[in-house]
């Protein structure tokens, strides 16, 4: 994907299997999937590519989210990130920015590794409310302050909407978590918006009343995904999803009343 002079490259790091009602629903609405039934497998479950996006602006080699690591707990799988750096001739000394959508474990992975960062010389970034929920408030999870500790030294955090490298914009997209962030890729006229888990599946641009268990505030989050969705509707203005299936933007179309994602 070219937005520009920008380009932005998927990085496939594994994937992650949930069964779709148990993680989004439309409250009233009893059968909610059975209008996206081809968006599920036989056993109804949501299959959800994990990774991140390769953004090479100017001089800059930044990472939008990192994976989720060598996990494998049968639901989650990774181990890929590194290597398909590698086929974009990246390796980890290159990257020069790491900055995060939000601090789930499926958004950090390869952050560090056994206690050592992954990428030396990179910046990492991240909203101030995130690291607090995260890493510094007194109900931290112990395996989120194990991970993500060993980056302060490298760590720069921001608290308002930000532009952190040519063309790349950091936009406060609080509700999924306290300092959920959307990336914002623009140059000239073309646009591209990261919207890491403000929407985890496309059927959430369809209907405006999806609600996603993981979030932390569902009344903004909600307000805060329905809000995106008007902006970029009927535009010219690409969007992914930390999850969507290939990684693949796309436009969101209004056709006959009816709201949708086209891939592109």
């Amino acid at each position: 994907m070219k937005i520009g002079d920008i380009e932005i490259l998927p990085v496939l790091d594994g994937t992650g299997r949930e069964v779709a009602t148990e993680v989004l629903t439309r409250p009233g609405v009893p059968d909610a999937w059975s209008c996206h039934a081809e968006h599920l497998d036989a056993d109804g479950v949501l299959s959800m590519p994990l990774g991140g996006f390769l953004v090479r602006t100017g001089d800059r080699t930044v990472l939008v989210d990192a994976g989720v690591g060598t996990i494998d707990n049968g639901k989650y799988a990774g181990g890929g990130f590194l290597d398909s750096l590698r086929e974009y001739g990246i390796g980890p000394e290159d990257v020069t920015d790491v900055v995060f959508t939000h601090l789930h474990f499926d958004h950090v992975g390869w952050a560090t590794k056994k206690g050592q960062v992954v990428f030396p010389n990179a910046t990492y970034r991240v909203h101030a409310a995130d690291w607090a929920h995260f890493v510094e408030s007194a109900d931290a999870e112990p395996g989120a302050v194990r991970k993500l500790s060993p980056l302060v030294p490298q760590l720069e955090t921001f608290d308002a909407e930000v532009t952190l490298a040519p063309g790349l914009t950091a936009r406060p997209a609080p509700g999924h978590t306290p300092g959920s962030t959307v990336y914002v890729v623009s140059d000239g006229d073309e646009r591209a918006l990261l919207l890491g888990d403000v929407v985890h599946s496309v059927v959430e641009l369809a209907e405006r009343d999806w609600e996603a268990v993981f979030d932390v505030d569902p009344v903004a989050a909600s307000a805060v995904r329905n809000a995106l969705a008007d902006e970029v509707a009927d535009s010219a203005d690409l969007v992914v999803g930390a999850h969507f299936p290939g990684l693949r933007f796309g436009r969101v179309v209004t056709a006959s009343g009816n709201r949708t994602f086209r891939a592109v």
